[in-house]
Protein backbone atom coordinates (compact mmCIF):
# COMPACT_ATOMS: atom_id res chain seq x y z
CA UNK A 1 0.00 0.00 0.00
CA UNK A 2 3.24 2.61 0.92
CA UNK A 3 4.41 1.79 -2.68
CA UNK A 4 1.29 2.11 -3.87
CA UNK A 5 0.26 5.41 -2.84
CA UNK A 6 4.52 6.85 -2.68
CA UNK A 7 4.00 7.01 1.30
CA UNK A 8 5.62 5.89 4.23
CA UNK A 9 4.02 3.07 6.26
CA UNK A 10 4.36 5.15 9.54
CA UNK A 11 1.88 7.48 7.31
CA UNK A 12 -0.25 4.96 6.79
CA UNK A 13 -0.37 4.45 10.42
CA UNK A 14 -0.92 7.50 11.77
CA UNK A 15 2.31 9.78 11.36
CA UNK A 16 5.76 8.85 13.21
CA UNK A 17 5.77 10.34 16.72
CA UNK A 18 9.73 9.87 16.16
CA UNK A 19 12.35 10.01 14.13
CA UNK A 20 14.41 7.26 15.69
CA UNK A 21 13.50 4.08 17.38
CA UNK A 22 15.82 3.38 20.47
CA UNK A 23 17.60 0.32 20.82
CA UNK A 24 19.35 -2.09 24.07
CA UNK A 25 22.97 -3.68 23.07
CA UNK A 26 21.96 -7.50 23.30
CA UNK A 27 24.79 -9.58 24.77
CA UNK A 28 24.85 -13.59 24.44
CA UNK A 29 27.54 -15.54 26.08
CA UNK A 30 29.32 -16.96 22.51
CA UNK A 31 32.33 -19.18 21.50
CA UNK A 32 34.89 -17.58 19.46
CA UNK A 33 34.88 -17.87 16.07
CA UNK A 34 38.03 -17.30 14.11
CA UNK A 35 35.63 -16.89 10.59
CA UNK A 36 34.28 -14.03 11.81
CA UNK A 37 36.73 -12.33 14.65
CA UNK A 38 34.41 -12.33 17.20
CA UNK A 39 35.71 -13.30 20.35
CA UNK A 40 34.70 -15.27 23.30
CA UNK A 41 31.93 -14.11 26.08
CA UNK A 42 31.88 -16.89 28.54
CA UNK A 43 34.12 -14.95 31.76
CA UNK A 44 32.33 -11.66 33.45
CA UNK A 45 35.38 -10.06 32.54
CA UNK A 46 34.66 -11.19 28.89
CA UNK A 47 31.17 -9.86 29.45
CA UNK A 48 31.94 -6.38 30.47
CA UNK A 49 34.21 -6.12 28.13
CA UNK A 50 31.88 -7.38 25.35
CA UNK A 51 29.02 -5.04 26.61
CA UNK A 52 31.50 -1.22 26.67
CA UNK A 53 32.68 -2.07 23.05
CA UNK A 54 28.86 -2.09 22.23
CA UNK A 55 28.42 1.28 23.93
CA UNK A 56 31.07 2.65 22.61
CA UNK A 57 30.51 1.50 19.27
CA UNK A 58 26.46 2.04 18.75
CA UNK A 59 25.91 4.47 21.93
CA UNK A 60 23.73 1.78 23.86
CA UNK A 61 22.35 3.37 26.74
CA UNK A 62 20.21 0.22 27.77
CA UNK A 63 21.95 -3.65 28.49
CA UNK A 64 20.06 -6.94 28.13
CA UNK A 65 21.58 -10.02 29.02
CA UNK A 66 20.14 -13.14 27.33
CA UNK A 67 20.88 -16.04 30.45
CA UNK A 68 19.52 -19.20 30.36
CA UNK A 69 22.87 -20.72 29.51
CA UNK A 70 24.96 -20.93 32.76
CA UNK A 71 23.30 -21.53 36.58
CA UNK A 72 21.64 -19.14 37.76
CA UNK A 73 24.26 -18.05 40.10
CA UNK A 74 26.41 -17.50 38.12
CA UNK A 75 24.26 -15.35 35.33
CA UNK A 76 23.14 -13.31 38.58
CA UNK A 77 27.02 -12.50 39.21
CA UNK A 78 27.47 -11.16 35.58
CA UNK A 79 24.20 -9.21 36.11
CA UNK A 80 25.65 -7.18 39.02
CA UNK A 81 29.05 -6.92 37.35
CA UNK A 82 26.95 -5.15 34.26
CA UNK A 83 25.10 -3.07 36.77
CA UNK A 84 28.37 -1.79 38.35
CA UNK A 85 30.27 -0.84 35.09
CA UNK A 86 26.82 0.82 33.50
CA UNK A 87 25.22 2.53 36.80
CA UNK A 88 23.43 5.14 34.80
CA UNK A 89 22.36 2.86 32.23
CA UNK A 90 19.21 0.98 31.85
CA UNK A 91 19.22 -3.43 32.69
CA UNK A 92 17.42 -6.43 31.83
CA UNK A 93 18.24 -10.10 32.25
CA UNK A 94 16.38 -12.59 30.03
CA UNK A 95 16.65 -16.39 31.06
CA UNK A 96 14.57 -17.38 27.99
CA UNK A 97 12.01 -19.14 30.72
CA UNK A 98 15.13 -21.47 31.69
CA UNK A 99 15.05 -20.67 35.62
CA UNK A 100 12.89 -22.82 38.14
CA UNK A 101 10.03 -20.48 40.08
CA UNK A 102 12.22 -20.76 43.19
CA UNK A 103 15.35 -19.69 41.40
CA UNK A 104 13.31 -17.00 39.52
CA UNK A 105 12.51 -15.78 42.68
CA UNK A 106 16.04 -16.04 44.55
CA UNK A 107 17.37 -14.04 41.15
CA UNK A 108 15.08 -11.42 41.67
CA UNK A 109 15.42 -10.37 44.83
CA UNK A 110 18.72 -10.08 44.65
CA UNK A 111 18.37 -7.64 40.74
CA UNK A 112 15.42 -5.80 42.51
CA UNK A 113 17.34 -2.63 43.79
CA UNK A 114 19.15 -2.62 40.30
CA UNK A 115 18.21 0.17 37.06
CA UNK A 116 15.89 -2.26 35.66
CA UNK A 117 13.37 -1.86 32.52
CA UNK A 118 11.74 -4.65 33.81
CA UNK A 119 12.53 -8.70 34.53
CA UNK A 120 11.84 -10.58 31.27
CA UNK A 121 10.72 -14.30 31.28
CA UNK A 122 12.65 -15.46 34.24
CA UNK A 123 10.30 -18.68 34.26
CA UNK A 124 7.70 -20.31 31.75
CA UNK A 125 4.02 -20.24 32.13
CA UNK A 126 2.10 -17.35 33.40
CA UNK A 127 0.86 -19.17 36.19
CA UNK A 128 4.81 -19.03 36.93
CA UNK A 129 5.17 -15.70 36.22
CA UNK A 130 2.73 -14.56 38.41
CA UNK A 131 4.23 -16.34 41.17
CA UNK A 132 7.71 -14.76 40.78
CA UNK A 133 5.89 -11.05 39.96
CA UNK A 134 3.81 -11.49 43.00
CA UNK A 135 6.86 -12.62 45.29
CA UNK A 136 9.47 -10.11 44.00
CA UNK A 137 7.49 -7.18 43.11
CA UNK A 138 9.93 -6.13 39.67
CA UNK A 139 8.11 -5.65 36.62
CA UNK A 140 7.59 -8.71 34.35
CA UNK A 141 8.06 -8.95 30.63
CA UNK A 142 7.14 -11.79 28.04
CA UNK A 143 7.70 -12.72 24.60
CA UNK A 144 6.68 -16.29 25.07
CA UNK A 145 3.17 -16.89 26.96
CA UNK A 146 1.09 -13.16 25.61
CA UNK A 147 1.74 -13.54 21.70
CA UNK A 148 -2.06 -12.80 20.64
CA UNK A 149 -5.00 -10.72 21.92
CA UNK A 150 -6.47 -14.24 23.95
CA UNK A 151 -3.51 -14.18 25.82
CA UNK A 152 -3.25 -10.47 26.08
CA UNK A 153 -7.17 -10.94 27.55
CA UNK A 154 -6.42 -13.59 29.91
CA UNK A 155 -3.66 -11.42 31.46
CA UNK A 156 -5.82 -8.60 31.73
CA UNK A 157 -7.87 -10.56 33.70
CA UNK A 158 -5.32 -11.79 36.09
CA UNK A 159 -2.51 -10.19 35.81
CA UNK A 160 0.89 -12.23 35.51
CA UNK A 161 3.27 -9.81 33.10
CA UNK A 162 3.23 -5.98 32.85
CA UNK A 163 5.29 -5.20 29.88
CA UNK A 164 4.00 -6.48 26.92
CA UNK A 165 7.00 -7.38 23.95
CA UNK A 166 5.76 -7.20 20.87
CA UNK A 167 6.81 -8.90 17.55
CA UNK A 168 5.75 -7.97 13.95
CA UNK A 169 6.68 -11.88 13.31
CA UNK A 170 4.89 -13.32 16.38
CA UNK A 171 1.82 -11.28 16.28
CA UNK A 172 1.31 -11.48 12.18
CA UNK A 173 2.41 -7.87 11.23
CA UNK A 174 2.42 -4.22 12.01
CA UNK A 175 -1.56 -3.80 12.37
CA UNK A 176 -1.99 -6.90 15.14
CA UNK A 177 0.54 -5.14 17.37
CA UNK A 178 -0.73 -1.55 16.97
CA UNK A 179 -3.74 -3.20 18.16
CA UNK A 180 -2.07 -4.92 20.80
CA UNK A 181 -0.59 -1.84 21.96
CA UNK A 182 -4.09 0.15 21.82
CA UNK A 183 -5.47 -2.92 24.73
CA UNK A 184 -2.37 -2.31 26.46
CA UNK A 185 -2.38 1.53 26.74
CA UNK A 186 -5.97 0.73 27.87
CA UNK A 187 -5.26 -1.32 30.45
CA UNK A 188 -1.49 0.44 31.32
CA UNK A 189 0.19 -2.30 30.51
CA UNK A 190 3.50 -1.75 29.45
CA UNK A 191 5.17 -2.09 25.69
CA UNK A 192 8.00 -3.45 24.29
CA UNK A 193 9.66 -4.36 20.92
CA UNK A 194 11.05 -7.60 20.60
CA UNK A 195 13.34 -8.99 18.42
CA UNK A 196 13.16 -12.76 16.54
CA UNK A 197 16.78 -12.40 14.97
CA UNK A 198 15.62 -9.88 12.17
CA UNK A 199 17.14 -8.81 8.97
CA UNK A 200 16.44 -5.41 7.57
CA UNK A 201 12.88 -6.18 6.30
CA UNK A 202 11.79 -7.62 9.78
CA UNK A 203 13.62 -4.55 11.54
CA UNK A 204 11.93 -1.92 9.38
CA UNK A 205 8.82 -3.12 10.26
CA UNK A 206 9.81 -3.15 13.77
CA UNK A 207 11.31 0.47 13.00
CA UNK A 208 7.62 2.35 11.58
CA UNK A 209 5.88 0.33 14.55
CA UNK A 210 7.83 1.96 17.19
CA UNK A 211 7.86 5.23 15.58
CA UNK A 212 4.14 5.64 15.27
CA UNK A 213 3.79 4.35 19.22
CA UNK A 214 2.63 7.06 21.25
CA UNK A 215 4.88 6.12 24.54
CA UNK A 216 8.04 3.91 24.40
CA UNK A 217 9.05 3.49 27.70
CA UNK A 218 12.06 1.00 26.60
CA UNK A 219 14.70 0.85 24.41
CA UNK A 220 13.69 -1.75 21.35
CA UNK A 221 15.40 -5.24 21.12
CA UNK A 222 17.52 -6.20 18.17
CA UNK A 223 20.35 -8.95 17.34
CA UNK A 224 20.96 -6.91 14.28
CA UNK A 225 24.58 -5.60 15.66
CA UNK A 226 25.50 -8.71 15.70
CA UNK A 227 25.35 -9.31 12.08
CA UNK A 228 28.13 -8.75 9.98
CA UNK A 229 25.79 -7.45 6.52
CA UNK A 230 22.10 -7.74 5.74
CA UNK A 231 19.64 -8.69 2.38
CA UNK A 232 18.69 -5.10 1.88
CA UNK A 233 19.78 -2.69 -0.83
CA UNK A 234 23.09 -0.24 0.80
CA UNK A 235 23.57 -2.91 3.42
CA UNK A 236 23.06 -2.56 7.41
CA UNK A 237 21.13 -0.09 8.84
CA UNK A 238 22.93 2.79 10.86
CA UNK A 239 23.07 2.83 14.67
CA UNK A 240 23.56 6.46 15.65
CA UNK A 241 23.82 7.18 19.44
CA UNK A 242 21.98 3.43 20.44
CA UNK A 243 19.16 4.81 17.93
CA UNK A 244 18.09 3.31 14.15
CA UNK A 245 16.55 6.40 11.77
CA UNK A 246 13.61 5.67 10.95
CA UNK A 247 13.39 4.90 6.86
CA UNK A 248 11.52 7.61 4.85
CA UNK A 249 10.89 5.99 1.35
CA UNK A 250 7.38 4.53 0.21
CA UNK A 251 6.33 1.54 1.83
CA UNK A 252 8.79 -0.02 4.48
CA UNK A 253 11.31 2.54 3.08
CA UNK A 254 14.01 -0.64 2.39
CA UNK A 255 14.43 -3.22 -0.44
CA UNK A 256 15.77 -6.31 -0.63
CA UNK A 257 19.02 -6.71 -2.82
CA UNK A 258 19.02 -10.11 -5.13
CA UNK A 259 22.94 -10.33 -5.87
CA UNK A 260 23.11 -9.95 -1.86
CA UNK A 261 19.71 -12.98 -0.96
CA UNK A 262 21.53 -14.93 -3.82
CA UNK A 263 24.91 -14.98 -2.43
CA UNK A 264 23.62 -16.06 1.28
CA UNK A 265 21.09 -18.63 0.04
CA UNK A 266 24.19 -20.36 -1.40
CA UNK A 267 25.79 -19.75 1.44
CA UNK A 268 22.60 -21.04 3.55
CA UNK A 269 22.98 -24.28 1.05
CA UNK A 270 26.36 -24.85 2.23
CA UNK A 271 26.14 -24.57 6.01
CA UNK A 272 22.33 -25.43 6.77
CA UNK A 273 20.15 -24.07 9.11
CA UNK A 274 20.74 -22.66 12.23
CA UNK A 275 20.91 -25.45 15.36
CA UNK A 276 18.28 -23.46 17.92
CA UNK A 277 19.10 -23.61 21.48
CA UNK A 278 21.68 -26.41 20.83
CA UNK A 279 25.14 -26.08 22.37
CA UNK A 280 27.79 -26.73 19.78
CA UNK A 281 30.41 -27.37 22.13
CA UNK A 282 28.35 -29.99 23.48
CA UNK A 283 26.62 -32.50 20.32
CA UNK A 284 24.03 -35.17 21.41
CA UNK A 285 22.72 -32.16 24.43
CA UNK A 286 19.73 -30.76 24.37
CA UNK A 287 18.37 -28.21 27.09
CA UNK A 288 15.41 -29.49 29.54
CA UNK A 289 13.40 -26.28 29.60
CA UNK A 290 11.30 -24.91 30.97
CA UNK A 291 12.14 -25.13 34.97
CA UNK A 292 16.13 -26.97 34.70
CA UNK A 293 16.71 -27.47 38.46
CA UNK A 294 20.72 -26.84 38.44
CA UNK A 295 22.59 -29.89 40.10
CA UNK A 296 25.70 -29.45 41.62
CA UNK A 297 27.89 -28.32 39.50
CA UNK A 298 31.15 -30.64 41.10
CA UNK A 299 28.98 -34.02 40.21
CA UNK A 300 30.57 -34.96 37.17
CA UNK A 301 28.20 -36.80 35.67
CA UNK A 302 25.71 -34.00 34.35
CA UNK A 303 26.65 -31.99 31.67
CA UNK A 304 26.72 -28.48 32.03
CA UNK A 305 28.31 -25.18 30.47
CA UNK A 306 29.78 -24.98 33.94
CA UNK A 307 34.29 -25.17 33.66
CA UNK A 308 36.90 -24.29 35.38
CA UNK A 309 39.08 -21.05 35.03
CA UNK A 310 42.33 -20.87 36.90
CA UNK A 311 41.18 -20.34 40.82
CA UNK A 312 37.53 -19.33 39.48
CA UNK A 313 34.19 -21.97 38.42
CA UNK A 314 32.38 -20.51 35.91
Amino acid sequence: MGRMLDLPVYDLLGGKMRDAVPFASYLFFRYPDPATGTGEVRTIEQLVEHALDLKTRFGFGSHKLKAGVFPPDYELRCFLALAEAFPNDALRIDPNASYSVRDAIRVGHAIKDLRNDYYEDPTWGMNGLRQVRQAVGLPIATNTVVTNLEQLAANVRDPAVDVILLDTTFWGGIRPVLKAAAVCETFQLGIGVHSSGELGIQLATMLHFGAVLPTMQFAADAHYHQLTDDVIEGGKLEYRDGAIAVPDGPGLGVRLNPERVARYKRLYDELGGYPYDRDPGRPGWYARVPNEEWADPDDASIPSLVYRGEDERR
